[in-house]
């Protein structure tokens, strides 16, 4: 028995069908899926989607972040917030969210290499360290290009553990200003403050502090001079993956602070805003269970939607002997019945196969 008569559709119905599966399913993808850089849902070089992942495996729970109202009803103790290169500024009432999540014993990681967004949020949570939105660069100690610096000057504070050193890709040396530095360039290391990529005789060289951490009340504030160290195919250089663990590893709960950034698909928005409202997951419910139970109880509405796609029982002039017959005519005048005839049961009895 073949697919059709399996199924009782034609083959224009099927043919829709399969358009309709690769177009949902490309929909879908397109929808679930960002191409923007640091995004949580990009897959690519570029994007920060593993950091989700590691959240999991070091065993805290996380969780993307579109509002900062999310800080006010989160427990502080146990989470940190990572914040990558803000798109914007926070306003005053999502900077108090903030500083009241950091105050009350939270972790905030901000990771910027411009400082442009980000040393306004380090100012207004109380921070002292700041972003100095230079060029770091260095000929001796690098990966591939001198704009790759690794920093193998490494504290001995835990949330340096299993960390030798951190490779940056153009990132930014950090302004302690008093905070603890946690981890700076060698001593060759120097700012291109031109940004011509060559050491002029304007340039000093020396080390460069490029991650701090300080206390902001009961909680502490970590800055890292570059968002890069995070996408994924940065997390595959020298323990930039060990210090992520060692972050995300005493901590109970990672969030990802997307409230000032881009790169959400829609499908996934969509489902954080479902999962964010209990009433409007109970609406989505009941209009599936009803959809379901409509197609259940009345099959032949399913049935009429495919067949607008074209009838399948009739079959075309064509395929008809009288069709065959005017057809096989019409393309060989110069055959006579008998020959005609022929050719039309032939294919009459390919088609009954």
């Amino acid at each position: 028995m073949g697919l059709r008569e399996r199924f009782d559709v034609g083959y224009p119905q099927l043919v829709l069908v399969a358009l309709t599966v690769v177009t949902v399913v490309g929909l879908v993808l397109a929808a679930s899926t960002s191409s923007a850089a640091f995004g949580s849902y990009n897959d690519a070089w570029d994007g920060a989607s593993e950091l989700r992942e590691q959240a999991q495996a070091t065993g805290a729970e996380g969780e993307i972040v579109r509002n900062t109202s999310r800080y006010a009803s989160v427990s502080p103790n146990g989470t940190v917030a990572v914040v990558l290169s803000p798109e914007s500024d926070y306003g005053p009432r999502e900077t108090d969210r903030l500083r009241s999540f950091v105050r009350n014993g939270g972790t905030l990681l901000v990771a910027e290499d411009v400082g442009q967004h980000a040393n306004g949020l380090l100012d207004a949570v109380g921070a002292r360290a700041r972003v100095t939105g230079q060029l770091l660069r260095d000929e001796q100690y690098s990966y591939q290009s001198t704009a790759l610096p690794i920093a193998p000057n490494i504290s001995n504070a835990s949330l340096m553990t299993d960390v030798d050193k951190l490779t940056l890709n153009h990132g930014s040396p950090v302004a302690p200003n008093g905070a603890t530095v946690l981890a700076s360039s060698s001593e060759v290391a120097y700012v291109d403050s031109d940004r011509d990529g060559e050491l002029d005789d304007a340039e000093e060289i020396g080390t460069k502090p490029v991650a701090t951490a300080e206390s902001v009340g009961d909680g502490r504030v970590l800055v890292v001079g570059d968002p890069s160290l995070f996408i994924n195919a940065m997390l595959e250089r020298s323990d930039n993956l060990a210090f992520v663990r060692s972050v995300f590893g005493v901590h109970e709960r990672v969030l990802l602070d997307y409230s000032h950034a881009g790169g959400l698909p829609p499908l996934s928005v969509a489902l954080l805003v479902v999962r964010d409202a209990p009433l409007l997951q109970i609406v989505v419910g009941a209009l599936g269970i009803g959809v379901i139970g409509l197609f259940a109880r009345y099959p032949g509405i399913a049935r009429r939607l495919v067949d607008r796609a074209g009838p399948a029982d009739e079959p075309s002039l064509a395929s008809r002997p009288e069709g065959l017959a005017a057809f096989v005519r019409e393309r060989h005048p110069d055959w006579d019945d008998e020959r005609t005839e022929r050719v039309i049961q032939g294919i009459m009895a390919r088609r009954e196969e």
